[in-house]
């Protein structure tokens, strides 16, 4: 499935079963997105133990803005890329905005994005009944499946923005049993996304899958940041919840190494990244 990168440190490969055992054993789970070969070889040489290739390609690369533009040939294509610069870093691709419309579209986009692109798994927006059964038709299939709650990118339209979510009581609520319903769809694990912290903390608490937040508080068993955003080069104004890594340092490795420490030690996220 991956390509062998010869000069990245040899170590033992990170499997979808084996995020589960690093939840139970403590050890927070350090994910980024990467879109193209130079970068995910970066992240395999500094030791991430998560790439994800994010229809956040849409704004960061392509400078569109929202990921809806996405397709799923444009997600196949990065997803293949990444994995060429990758030999034990899992790799997660993001199934793009309406391949969800009906499980034999879902099904077949899985595919590709496994069979096609290299990934070990596909991430997937939402709870909704008809992704509940999705979700559960991927994974009998044999295709881990990583789900998306809280903020999640494809409904901007919905949300009317990109709007921190389960500020509320009842939504809070909603989020807690969204997440115990994708676990028991059969989810792998689960991305969490502009939450209160308390709600972070509920979340990883109340399911048994690896939760990795963004925006969702430190309690989170690891945490996933969009790589522009870490480097500090996203044009604009840099999400609260990410931090620039490059600053002060004097390369793209040492900025992704540094992440990968904070995300290991706890320093990040810090209470400035967060939200109440």
């Amino acid at each position: 499935m991956y390509v062998q990168n010869a000069n990245a440190p040899v170590r033992k490969p990170v499997t979808v079963p084996g995020l589960r055992a690093m939840k139970a054993e403590g050890r927070r789970i350090v994910m980024l997105t990467a879109y193209d070969y130079s970068f995910a070889w970066q992240l395999e040489a500094a030791g991430v133990d998560v790439a994800l290739v994010g229809d956040s390609l849409g704004m960061v690369v392509q400078g569109h803005k929202s990921t809806l533009p996405v397709t799923l040939d444009h997600m196949v294509y990065h997803t293949a890329a990444v994995a060429r610069g990758l030999s034990a870093t899992l790799l997660i691709s993001d199934l793009p905005f309406m391949a969800d419309r009906d499980v034999p579209h879902l099904l077949e986009a899985g595919a590709r994005l496994v069979g096609e692109g290299g990934a070990a798994a596909v991430k997937i927006e939402g709870a909704a009944p008809h992704i509940l059964d999705g979700i559960h038709a991927l994974v009998t299939r044999a295709i881990p499946v990583c789900a998306h709650l809280g903020l999640t990118p494809q409904s901007v339209h919905k949300f009317g923005g990109f709007r921190i979510q389960g500020r509320e009581q009842e939504a809070a609520d909603r989020v807690v049993a969204e997440a115990e319903a994708v676990e028991q769809a059969g989810a792998d694990l689960l991305v969490l996304e502009g939450v209160p912290t308390a709600l972070g903390q509920r979340v990883t608490e109340a399911v048994g899958i690896p939760v990795i937040g963004i925006g969702a508080g430190p309690h989170c068993d690891g945490q996933v940041l969009v790589l522009q955003d870490m480097l500090g080069i996203t044009p604009g104004k840099r999400p609260k919840f990410s931090k620039d890594f490059l600053a002060g340092r004097d390369s793209v490795a040492a900025a992704i190494a540094a992440y990968a420490e904070d995300v290991r030690s706890g320093a990040f996220p810090a209470p400035e990244h967060c939200f109440s």
